[in-house]
């Protein structure tokens, strides 16, 4: 027998086993059972009927982790819509750009964010606005508000659907050109909440604390994987380490996702207060991602605080988890637990994870040789919306077949994939990917700008930051007619505000091969010295 895999039966099953259980605890303090939950998608499912949204239509959410951005999700797969999330981190005209490429037909916008929507307006295709709180939102054009929509009708008829139809589209952060839509299917959001559910070992016991932005990849699957299972989501509106705290204790969290930088910032707290409280009546894992937290980060969360911390590695292409190093077999027989957890592990169940030369062929397992990570698995995407050539390229350029990550690492005896470098110029700062052709191209427009490289260099707050090193039209870097200052101004006006250079260093010219490109690893050589890699922990 095969049954479709479709995203509607996480809700579908916790409202039909959960439904009186508490499901969600709203930053507004609101809580909300599985019934209640499911009633509001409803509501929502019916509005964007009466609105004139069909099967396949485009819904975009732009929302910080509250209940109004679950509620929007499932209201949206529930009519065979395509989910949208976008980061509220862009600026307005990186929505219009989003907005249009994705041809939106809806957006739900939280009330500190729908400003600047309403100013691109005019400029995207979408005809249909939403908000939670219309008063707040500092909006001139017309804006329907959530709550009353929702509360108005749940009927909608629910169309058939297939398992390889798109379901939500997520734009990556644009770092090798403009942002591309990352097209995933009911079938590989399904199983890849189905991966996480297992790995992360998610039950219905499980609180989970939403520090991870739900519009990273669904939030890594959990909107799925939380609801299905009948655990509870509590949201957030923000990272506060002393709020973060308070409510481990008061809510009895036993699950969060967090970034290295997440974790740098609860460890500041607890240093500062002299050691606090860090769990409340349950026990609590932490699953961070990206490039490996130091080995004294994971020693601390362990150690100190008394959590279970899984490193896990991914991509918005990949679902995005693909690999985790807690492999208790292994970390228990060694006498490097702490240095074994930093790498980036193992593959997932159903995912084929290697490493291969240039010419396509495994890497020994050796912890010397050096290839690019490369995968295949029922959680990878299915495409890129609208651009068939960047797909054909991403899944053809070493080997056919698998999608390639774009990370070069080596694996060790026991396969344990570790990271080394980055085969493409991306930054990533705070578990933010940002481009350093967009920043260079940013700061080129400046009119005293002559050449400018951006590289990563270290950063203990955020893993690693862009600089630019910026050769001025006088060639000279004491007689540079623009100031540092000057320049960061000139890039706030026209990027997000974690895409801004923290240093620029002016310099006579920049290293250079024979054929003119830019010697970027010599850059990064003289700034990572020192340092374990050329990979921060961002």
């Amino acid at each position: 027998m095969q049954k479709p895999l479709l995203v509607t039966d996480f809700l579908d099953r916790a409202r039909r086993y959960y439904g009186d259980c508490e499901a969600v605890v709203g930053t507004d303090g609101g809580r909300y059972t599985y019934d209640e939950l499911g009633t509001r998608a409803d509501g929502f499912s019916a509005a964007l009927r009466r609105m004139g949204v069909e099967k396949g239509d485009r819904v975009a959410v732009l929302d910080p982790n509250t209940h109004y951005h679950l509620e929007a999700a499932y209201g949206t797969f529930q009519i065979g819509g395509i989910h949208t999330p976008l980061n509220y981190r862009l600026i307005a005209e990186d929505y219009e750009y989003i907005l249009s490429d994705a041809d939106v037909s809806v957006v739900y916008a939280d009330h500190e964010y729908a400003e600047k929507i309403d100013t691109i307006r005019d400029d995207v295709p979408t005809e249909t606005f939403i908000t939670n709180d219309i008063s707040e939102s500092n909006t001139e054009g017309k804006w329907h508000e959530f709550d009353d929509i929702v509360a108005q009708s749940t009927e909608y008829s629910r169309p058939s659907m297939s398992e390889d139809e798109i379901v939500t589209i997520n734009y990556t952060s644009g770092t090798t050109g403009d942002p591309k839509g990352v097209c995933r299917t009911h079938r590989t959001e399904t199983l890849h909440a189905q991966y996480v559910s297992i790995h992360q070992q998610i039950s219905d016991g499980d609180v989970y604390l939403w520090t991870l932005p739900m519009f990273h990849v669904n939030g890594w699957g959990h909107i799925y994987a939380i609801t299905g299972l009948g655990g509870k989501h509590v949201c957030t509106r923000g990272i506060d380490a002393e709020w973060i705290f308070d409510t481990i204790r008061s809510e009895n969290v036993s699950y969060l996702c967090a970034a290295p930088t997440v974790l740098n910032i609860l460890m500041d707290r607890y240093d500062s207060e002299g050691g606090v409280k860090t769990t409340g009546d349950a026990p609590v894992r932490a699953a961070t991602a990206g490039a490996a937290p130091p080995e004294a980060t994971i020693r601390t969360v362990e150690e100190e605080f008394g959590w279970d911390l899984l490193h896990v590695y991914g991509a918005t292409e990949t679902g995005p988890l693909i690999t985790t190093s807690d492999v208790d077999r292994r970390l228990d027989d060694s006498d490097n637990r702490f240095g074994l957890k930093k790498k980036q592990g193992i593959g997932y169940l159903g995912t084929e994870v290697t490493v291969v030369d240039e010419t396509g062929e495994r890497v020994p397992w050796d912890g010397e040789s050096i290839g690019e990570i490369v995968v295949r698995g029922n959680q990878v995407m299915d495409r890129y919306w609208k651009k068939p050539e960047q797909t054909e390229t991403a899944f053809s350029d070493r080997i056919d077949g698998y999608y390639h990550m774009g990370d070069l690492a080596v694996v060790d005896e026991n396969g344990f994939i570790e990271i080394q470098d980055r085969k493409k110029d991306i930054i990533i700062s705070g578990g933010e990917n940002i481009s350093s052709i967009e920043l260079e191209d940013t700061l080129f427009s400046h009119d005293a700008v002559s050449d400018v490289a951006v590289i990563p260099v270290p950063s203990e707050e955020w893993g690693e930051s862009p600089k630019a090193f910026v050769v001025p039209v006088t060639a000279n870097p004491q007689t540079s007619n623009v100031s540092e200052s000057e320049l960061i101004e000139h890039c706030k006006g026209m990027l997000a505000g974690y895409k801004i250079p923290r240093e620029i260093e002016f310099v006579n010219e920049l290293p250079r091969t024979a054929t003119g490109k830019i010697q970027k690893y010599e850059l990064r050589e003289s700034e990572w010295e020192g340092e374990e890699r050329m990979v921060g922990e961002g």
